[in-house]
């Protein structure tokens, strides 16, 4: 408890320019109180500002927020997957006709059958369940009447360069072209396939339904994607010679129904 006399002087006059009254309790005190100062200080840099990023051993708010994204990303990618492993299953239960399995099948063994009440009918009820009947049954289908109204649309009009020759499986018609020439579709669908091949340029495949699905090849440009719906007479693409197997500026046209090729002259007037 010593009191102690702290001076400080010029070094060239000796005046003196402030003292303190200091002794060692008091410097332990303003030491210890600058210590816990300094450690709060440094506490709420790291707890509460981004400084902490510059200390190792701590990681990034932008690490943090890429982790988050990912993980968010990676659930909804499990939720997916979980879908479409069901549906994948479903559909191979279909296909090989195991669609009930056997744990519905004892299921549906070990429950109690259930009798329902015959709910009585009247005179009116079954009239107009017989005029439905009948109606049905001297009535077209509703596929029948789409394929009877069926038209197709030309794709282009120009010459037959080659026609259908189903011996050397050249299952298409050759109609000459120029360049640039604006390609439409036969008949409304969607467009299942769009792409750029080596063989035979850009290439467009249209389903119309009714498995009925043309084709159009050695095209310039295309101007449809994959999934794209078209209409009838809409311009899908332009002709062109592209691809290894053209002979010079024509379409290749194909039509195909149920799987098996026709002839696109005997339904088309090029």
């Amino acid at each position: 408890l010593s009191r102690y006399r702290l001076v400080i002087l010029n070094d060239n006059t000796f005046e003196e320019k402030i003292s303190f009254n200091l002794s060692r309790l008091n410097v332990f005190v303003f030491a210890g109180f600058s210590i816990i100062a300094l450690i709060a200080l440094t506490t709420v840099l790291i707890a509460f500002t981004p400084l902490r990023e510059y200390i190792p051993g701590y990681s990034s708010t932008a690490l943090k927020k890429k982790a988050y994204l990912l993980t968010h990303k990676a659930d909804s990618l499990k939720v997916a997957l979980e879908v479409n492993t069901k549906q994948l299953n479903s559909v191979r239960k279909m296909l090989t006709g195991d669609v009930f399995s056997a744990d519905s099948l004892a299921i549906s063994a070990s429950t109690e059958v259930v009798q329902f009440e015959a709910i009585p009918t009247s005179i009116q009820d079954s009239l107009l369940r017989s005029n439905v009947e009948r109606e049905d049954k001297y009535n077209l289908l509703e596929e029948e009447e789409v394929q009877k109204n069926f038209v197709l649309f030309p794709p282009v009009k120009g010459s037959i360069s080659e026609g259908f020759h189903q011996d050397t499986k050249h299952f298409a018609v050759d109609v000459v072209v120029a360049v640039g020439t604006p390609i439409k579709s036969v008949a409304d669908g969607r467009v299942i396939f769009a792409e750029w091949t080596i063989e035979t340029g850009y290439v467009l495949i249209v389903d119309h339904g009714n498995q009925l699905l043309s084709v159009y090849k050695h095209n310039s440009a295309i101007n449809k994607s994959q999934g794209d719906f078209v209409k009838t007479g809409e311009v899908i693409s332009f002709s062109g010679s592209d691809g290894e197997l053209s002979t010079g500026p024509h379409l290749h046209f194909e039509l195909w129904s149920k799987g098996y090729p026709l002839d696109p002259t005997n339904f088309i007037a090029f």
